[in-house]
């Protein structure tokens, strides 16, 4: 087995599903100014992430069953699917459903290639190589709001999701041909009842987070009879985990303080992640009046910070610890949320990518830590799962936060509208306007500012957010056993 090959495909295939985040938060604006729909702009997001963070644990167990190769060929293969349909949508209502295809795809990907490494290389080599798969992510970072912002300005968004294609397919025969896998298995049964259940909960959640407040009323009997929902699917997910012999969350995992604390915290810091890469350009072509290329640049810097803080990462943590290392890496996420919080239309562009930075440089460090210490703490037959636990909790942390923080900026919008009675039949759909510059100059003078003040003032919600899940990462990683 050529494992620079292997590494190379993976990488690839980890490198398109990182940067599907930020190529399609640079073209949102655009997106939606094109199809129409702006209070469904979170679900473009939220769609991704659900299917994403629904399917993680069952693919990480069904790698662990039937091996990784084969099933991470198919999330490929799903991925590349999701992306044809994205391109060609003719509407929201289908791009949001190319998108839930591209989630599947993506729940395969990320956290087998990870445990791919982690079979391949030793305990010495793994944490230099983690630290390059870390890395991906702020390389795609870079590339992406880059590339997103250039096809918006020279082509049109279609490209963010037909440049996919070649590269996917790049990635799968470099997996099919050079990837010789052992025929290691683990023989339990795959909890499929348990995934249903994941996901509907995750599901119902979300469209709680979005829609509560705008469309749903929060004392009505429709929001009543959600939350029953998601009351009793979360206890029978619970329920199955505990009756089921081969669950999708096994319970010894969090008995663990290292892999516990990692978890959490990878939750809050997904959540933190996608507040900065779904909003940030909204705010930047709303607000602030700048391209699209600008608003790719101020998510750059987050990516400039990522893959030196993971590189970093991963040298610091063979001489200070995982715990020091993680530590350093919550104090960044801190000082960039900060930043977040002084954010306004006078500082610029440079003050957000300043923010930027220095998120990118904590998830960086944190990252990197954490997968790292919890593939040391389990052997090959639960390291897929394991593996899978961690970015679950991440993802799961982004669908949130993104329903989460949609749902904020929604309703900050639409009681701005309200309070200011603008001439009109205005809602929150109407913000579509502000981000197209041919449609920004037909609004009158008043309209235009009570629009801007309700993305600004919903954005300033969002940030103030943003800076108490930081404040919450870092408690839970002083939470982390000393010595790790």
């Amino acid at each position: 087995m050529k494992r620079g090959f292997v590494l190379g495909s993976i990488m690839l295939a980890m490198f398109l599903a990182a940067m599907e985040a930020t190529i399609v938060s640079t073209a949102m604006p655009s997106i939606v100014a094109d199809l129409g729909g702006f209070r469904f702009y979170s679900w473009v997001f939220s769609a991704y992430l659900l299917t994403n963070a629904a399917t993680v644990l069952m693919f990480g167990k069904l790698s662990d069953k039937f091996g990784r190769k084969p099933i991470f060929m198919i999330g490929i293969s799903l991925f590349l699917i999701g992306s044809v349909l994205a391109a060609l949508s003719p509407s929201m209502a289908v791009l949001i459903s190319a998108r839930f295809v591209q989630g599947l795809g993506a729940g395969a990907l990320m956290p087998i290639a990870t445990t791919i490494v982690g079979d391949i290389y030793t305990k010495e080599e793994r944490a230099k190589i983690q630290g390059y798969l870390s890395s991906v992510w702020g390389i795609s970072a870079v590339a992406g709001p880059l590339i997103g912002g250039l096809f918006v300005d020279v082509l049109s968004w279609p490209y963010v999701f037909w440049i996919n294609i070649p590269l996917g397919l790049l990635a799968l025969f470099g997996i099919l041909i050079f990837f010789k896998e052992n025929k290691n298995r683990e023989t339990n049964t795959v909890d499929i009842k348990g995934s249903l259940y994941l996901t509907l909960t995750v599901s119902v959640l979300m469209f709680i987070l979005v829609e509560g407040g705008v469309r749903v009323p929060w004392t009505s009997l429709a929001m009543s009879a959600l939350l029953g929902v998601v009351t009793v699917s979360l206890g029978l997910f619970i329920h199955s985990q505990r009756r089921t012999e081969s669950p999708m969350i096994p319970l010894r995992l969090w008995s663990s303080p290292a892999i516990r604390y990692a978890n959490l915290t990878s939750l809050t810091t997904g959540m933190i992640l996608i507040g900065v890469s779904s909003y940030l350009p909204a705010f930047v072509q709303g607000v602030m009046e700048q391209s699209a290329t600008v608003a790719g640049f101020t998510l750059t810097t987050m990516s400039i910070g990522w893959p030196i803080a993971a590189t970093l990462a991963g040298r610091l943590l063979l001489r200070i610890g995982f715990r020091l290392t993680s530590i350093f890496g919550g104090l960044s996420l801190i000082i960039g949320a900060l930043l977040f919080t002084m954010l306004s239309p006078e500082k610029g562009p440079l003050f957000a990518a300043a923010g930027s930075l220095f998120i990118g440089i904590g998830m960086g460090l944190s990252s990197t830590s954490f997968i790292v210490s919890i593939q040391q703490s389990v052997d090959w037959k639960i390291r897929g799962i394991a593996t899978a636990t961690n970015m679950f909790m991440r993802t799961l942390g982004s669908a949130v936060g993104a329903a989460l923080f949609g749902g904020i900026l929604n309703n900050r919008i639409q009681a701005k509208i309200e309070d200011a009675n603008v001439d009109g039949d205005y809602t929150v759909d109407s913000v579509n306007l502000l981000l197209d510059e041919n449609t920004r100059s037909e609004l009158t003078e008043t309209t235009m500012d009570v629009f801007k003040d309700g993305l600004t003032s919903g954005l300033h919600n969002v940030y103030i957010g943003l800076l108490i899940l930081a404040i919450i990462s870092l408690l839970l990683i002083f939470r982390l056993p000393r010595g790790s």
